[in-house]
């Protein structure tokens, strides 16, 4: 039988491997866990910090790196605990410091581009590509409210197995996505691998309850696919369609949610005032929904994220 190679190493039973990998054209390295199970199975990718100032992921992974046996594993699991290191490094929230772009608005990436292009390129020909499932962990930025809430991608080959996936997450809600492009996860669907993304922290914390939580879906999903032995937990959750607004306009931003609450059409979500205290523009809900997220600092920057959120595809709030 082949031996699979990923990251230019070979995928030895039992083995576990720490390394760095470098990003050709660029100054980047990215860490990565490779955990070789001892018993045959699938591969498993889990990815976090693509959004660097996402620290709740990324402590999810880098502990779970540590705490996955080889010896339980059937398949492998691999990990990126830190996508976006120069990032993470010089605190630029969602932005690859060298080039300013969002490394998840970019993917598949291109290896004539800059660092972020070059960045999502290789993290999608050297890892995603080369798996049977993906699980990529995001959080709210620093200026973000958020409450736990997933993803998978519709209309796809993989949309089964995905499904099955987010069953094992223990969130209330999760989202359809209609988003094809751009994003990490959203990519591997599009390619036919099954792939989930979990939303969970907000404003740039973590709190232990929260990376336990991370630690404990991703186990559940890796039962579910049949890498860690056990039955998996399925939890119940509602399905909702995601709408996004962003701001039309810079200012102060002054919100009358919070995340999580419900609202009724031609409710006031917030305002947006200038220096003065003027008010610039009031955002009103276009429909019912459920506040997902949404900007919390006092500064909102025109065409950046305001409100998010969602409508249950029963329209039955």
């Amino acid at each position: 039988m082949e031996v699979k190679v990923i990251a230019g190493h070979k995928l030895t039973p039992g083995k576990t491997l720490k390394d760095h990998i470098h990003v050709e054209g660029t100054e980047l390295h990215v860490p990565h866990v490779l955990l070789c199970g001892q018993h045959r199975g699938p591969t498993v990718l889990i990815s976090a910090g693509i959004h660097n100032a996402e620290y709740v992921g990324i402590q999810a992974a880098i502990e779970l790196s540590n705490e996955l046996d080889v010896g339980d594993l059937h398949g492998n699991v691999i990990i990126l605990p830190l996508a976006n290191r120069s990032g993470f490094e010089n605190r630029t929230m969602s932005m690859v410091y060298e080039d300013g772009k969002n490394l998840n608005r970019v993917f598949p990436g291109n290896w004539e581009g800059s660092e972020a292009d070059r960045l999502a390129a290789m993290l999608f020909e050297v890892f995603i590509q080369n798996v049977d499932a993906y699980i990529d962990l995001h959080s709210g930025d620093g200026y973000e409210t958020l409450i736990p809430y997933a993803y998978y991608l519709g209309d796809t080959p993989a949309e089964e197995q995905a499904r099955k996936m987010i069953d094992c997450i223990n969130t209330k809600y999760y989202v359809r996505s209609r988003c094809r492009t751009g994003g990490a996860y959203n990519l591997a669907s599009v390619h036919g691998i099954p792939s989930v993304l979990i939303e969970r922290g907000q404003l740039s914390l973590f709190s232990r309850d929260e990376i336990e939580a991370d630690k404990a879906d991703v186990k559940n999903i890796l039962r579910c696919l049949g890498v860690l032995p056990g039955k998996p937990i399925s939890y119940s959750k509602t399905q909702l369609f995601e709408y996004s607004d962003d701001a039309p306009c810079t200012g102060c931003w002054y919100p009358e949610k919070q995340p999580g609450d419900y609202f009724i059409q031609g409710e006031k979500l917030g305002e947006i005032r200038d220096y003065f205290g003027n008010v610039l523009y009031t955002e009103y809900a276009p429909q019912n929904g459920i506040l997902l997220h949404q900007c919390a600092s006092l500064n909102i920057i025109e065409k950046g994220p305001m409100v998010t959120y969602g409508v249950p595809t029963d329209d039955n709030i």
